[in-house]
């Protein structure tokens, strides 16, 4: 987990979710360096010395999990209800979409449209995060061993650029600052026995808007590794967003967030996201 003011986290871990220690005598932060120079087992190791100082969290700022991630690879109608309300089959190939790796905020970051058009949606989805280099013909199980952690997040979307103004490009409704919303911590692989069998709900104003399971998914966790590493190479610290369940406001059933909502969040295993909407402009920004 990264504790602190924006820009100023510090890096923190636990071995029971409970007592957290200060790392930053281990790690500088918690981030594609970190991934890549074998940070998780000098902590382990830090941890099992019992040499960490221990830190309290209590009315602390929670920083994104991840910091500066240096992509962020989002697949799209991974889940069959949710390509349904959105009026499409479920794909046959991964849809691929992009956001840019400076909209990832802390778990409870207000939501700030930036439009007075904007129409923005809520999306509850499992995050991975990759530990080591993964590229080319790869099995399943190499894939999943590429796997460094989990983490919530909220794959918020301007359903209007997405939409209305996209000219076929989804990146333009996902890229708004602060619309990667991830935490509040990334759990290591081994505290999840099983990605796809993981309850994930969302919640606006306390009323029930998502809830699904993972084992839902078109293409698993392991699937979406190995064909990304067909088309692309992937490198520690990129964040792979794997998609979104039924019971987003794009389905019609909902109506899209306003000034002052506040919308939850969680996974089993990854905590909970809580974040409310800020007032949106007052005046239309020509695009």
């Amino acid at each position: 987990m990264r504790t602190g003011e924006p820009g100023y986290e510090r890096a923190t871990v636990s071995a029971d979710g409970v007592m957290w220690f200060d790392a930053t005598a281990v790690v500088d932060d918690i981030d594609p360096g970190f991934f890549a120079g074998d940070g998780l087992q000098r902590l382990r190791s830090a941890l099992d010395a019992g040499t960490l100082r221990p830190v309290a969290t209590d009315g602390v700022r929670i920083g994104p999990a991840l910091g500066s991630p240096t992509s962020i690879v989002c697949i799209g109608m991974n889940y069959a209800a949710h390509a349904a309300e959105s009026g499409s089959s479920p794909p046959d190939e991964l849809v691929i979409f992009f956001k840019k790796t400076n909209t990832v905020c802390g778990p409870h970051e207000p939501i700030v449209p930036t439009d007075a058009r904007s129409t923005i949606d809520w999306e509850v989805e499992l995050g991975v995060v990759i530990g080591a280099p993964l590229h080319g013909r790869v099995s399943p199980a190499e894939a999943m061993s590429a796997i460094a952690g989990y983490v919530l997040a909220d794959d918020l979307s301007d359903r209007w650029l997405q939409i209305e103004r996209s000219g076929g490009q989804w990146s333009k409704g996902k890229s708004f600052p602060g619309s990667c919303a991830l935490g509040p911590w990334i759990a290591t692989a081994d505290e999840i026995a099983d990605p796809q069998s993981l309850r994930m709900r969302s919640w606006v104003n306390g009323q029930p808007r998502q809830d699904s399971t993972t084992a839902d998914m078109v293409f698993p966790v392991a699937q979406i590794l190995t064909e990304l590493a067909r088309v692309m190479a992937l490198e520690p610290g990129d964040l792979i967003l794997t998609g979104t369940p039924e019971g987003v406001a794009l389905s019609g059933r909902f109506p899209y967030l306003s000034s002052g909502d506040t919308v939850r969040m969680t996974i089993d295993g990854l905590g909970e996201i809580e974040h409310t909407v800020a007032p949106f402009p007052t005046e239309e920004v020509t695009a």
